[in-house]
C-alpha cells in the first residue's frame, strides 16, 4: 500500500517538517490509490474537503494541520482519521498501523469513526521534542527553520496555543545550526522570534544573541530574523533586541502583531501588549533604521466603527512614518475561542482609507 503527501504551495511548510518521517512515500497533486495524507488550514478547508469528496480512488485519508485539529468532527465528515495537534510521532505511527492492519485504536493523538459512527479521540500525545525531528527535507529547501513551538498567551483568534501548547518548546542551538548548513538564507518560524530561549513572556536575550551570534559565524549565510512568517511581540522590542538585530542579521523590516488602535480590543482578546507598547516599539524601530511590517485585524466581535477608526489612525500614522501594514478581516478558526462568533462589520471610512492607501503600496491585505 503506497503513502502519499498531497502537495501543493500552501502546505509546504508542513510537508517539509512530515516528508522526511515517511521518506518513502510520494507527493501527489490529487487523490491517489493507498493512504493520503493531507496538511491544510481553514481557509482551504472548503477545496480540500470537495477533493476528498469527489474522489474515486481507493483511499485511506488522513489530514492534520490547523483546520482538522481544530475542527476535527467536522472533518472526519469526509476523512477517515484525524491527526490532532502534532504529527512528528503521530502520523508515523498511524500509517504503520494502518500498512499493519493492527488496532488504531492504541495509536495516541487521533480521531477517526467507529464501526457504529461514534467519533473516538484516542488518548492525548505528550509534546514533541523539537531536536528529535528534522526541520527540513532535503528536496524542499523553501521551508524556514522552526526555532521554537507553543505560545503562552491565549489571544482569542489564534490557534497556535491550542495546537501546540501555552509551554513553549525551543529547538537548540545545535539543532538549528545542523538545519541551516543547507541553506543559504536562512529565515524561522516563530510565534515571537524574540522570545527565543525564553518563557516566551520574560525575554532571554542573552539566548537570542547566542543563537544570532553562532549563525553569523557560518560561511555564506545570510540571516532575517523577526520577519515573514515569523515575527516579534511589541513589548519584545527594545534598544537591546534591535541592537542584536542590526548586528547579525540581513533584514531592514521588521514584523509585529499590533492588530488593533484600540486598548479595550487588546485587552478582551487576551493579547498582552497595549497601545503604548506598540507605539514605543515601533518609534524604536524607526531610530534603529528599521521597516516595521506591522498586522492589524479588524472585525473584532463587538468591534465599534470608533474602535476601527483608532486603529486607522494609527495605521495612517505608521505609514506616514514609513512602515507598512498588513491588515485582514478577522477569521473566526476552529478550536478558537472566537471559532463561532459574530465578527463585526467593517465601516465605509475604514474601507475606503485603506482602499486610498493599498493603491498606494503602504497597506496589503484584505479588510473586506
Amino acid at each position: 500500500m503506497e503513502t502519499c503527501f498531497r502537495w501543493n504551495k500552501k502546505n509546504a511548510y508542513s510537508l517539509a517538517a512530515l516528508a522526511p518521517l515517511i521518506p518513502d512515500a510520494l507527493r501527489v497533486k490529487s487523490p491517489h490509490e493507498g493512504i493520503m495524507i493531507y496538511s491544510f488550514a481553514s481557509r482551504q478547508a472548503e477545496s480540500v474537503f470537495k477533493e476528498v469528496a469527489d474522489s474515486s480512488t481507493n483511499s485511506i485519508f488522513i489530514s492534520g494541520g490547523p483546520h482538522p485539529s481544530g475542527a476535527p468532527e467536522e472533518t472526519l465528515q469526509y476523512f477517515d482519521y484525524v491527526v490532532v495537534g502534532e504529527g512528528e510521532e503521530t502520523l508515523p505511527e498511524l500509517v504503520r498501523t494502518l500498512k499493519a492492519g493492527t488496532d488504531v485504536s492504541k495509536v495516541r493523538g487521533i480521531a477517526y469513526r467507529d464501526k457504529d459512527g461514534n467519533i473516538i479521540f484516542t488518548e492525548k500525545r505528550e509534546a514533541v521534542n523539537l531536536d528529535d525531528y528534522p526541520c527540513f527535507d532535503p528536496n524542499i529547501l523553501m521551508a524556514p527553520i522552526e526555532i521554537s513551538r507553543g505560545c503562552p498567551f491565549r489571544c482569542k483568534y489564534c490557534q497556535t496555543p491550542r495546537l501546540f501548547g501555552g509551554k513553549v518548546r525551543h529547538r537548540s542551538i545545535d539543532s538549528i545550526v545542523a538545519c541551516a548548513k543547507h541553506y543559504n538564507d536562512l529565515r524561522f518560524t516563530s510565534s515571537n522570534a524574540l522570545a527565543y530561549g525564553s518563557d516566551g513572556i520574560h525575554p532571554r536575550l542573552d539566548k537570542v544573541e547566542k543563537l544570532l551570534s553562532t549563525l553569523h559565524q557560518m560561511e555564506g549565510k545570510t540571516i532575517y530574523f523577526g520577519t515573514f512568517p515569523s515575527e516579534v511581540r511589541p513589548e519584545f522590542i527594545s534598544n537591546e533586541s534591535l541592537e542584536i538585530i542590526t548586528k547579525y542579521c540581513t533584514n531592514t523590516k521588521l514584523s509585529l502583531g499590533a492588530q488593533s488602535g484600540s486598548d479595550r480590543i487588546l485587552r478582551d482578546i487576551l493579547r498582552g501588549h497595549t497601545v503604548d507598547d506598540v507605539v514605543r516599539s515601533l518609534e524604536l524601530c524607526f531610530e534603529h533604521g528599521l521597516t516595521p511590517v506591522v498586522d492589524f485585524m479588524v472585525g473584532f466581535p463587538d468591534e465599534t466603527e470608533e474602535e476601527q477608526d483608532m486603529s486607522l489612525e494609527l495605521i495612517k500614522w505608521i505609514c506616514k512614518k514609513g512602515g507598512h501594514v498588513h491588515s485582514h478581516y478577522l477569521t473566526p478558526l476552529p478550536g478558537t475561542p472566537y471559532a463561532d462568533v459574530k465578527t463585526a462589520p467593517v465601516s465605509k471610512r475604514f474601507r475606503k482609507v485603506l482602499g486610498k492607501m493599498a493603491l498606494k503600496g503602504k497597506v496589503t491585505g484584505s479588510w473586506e
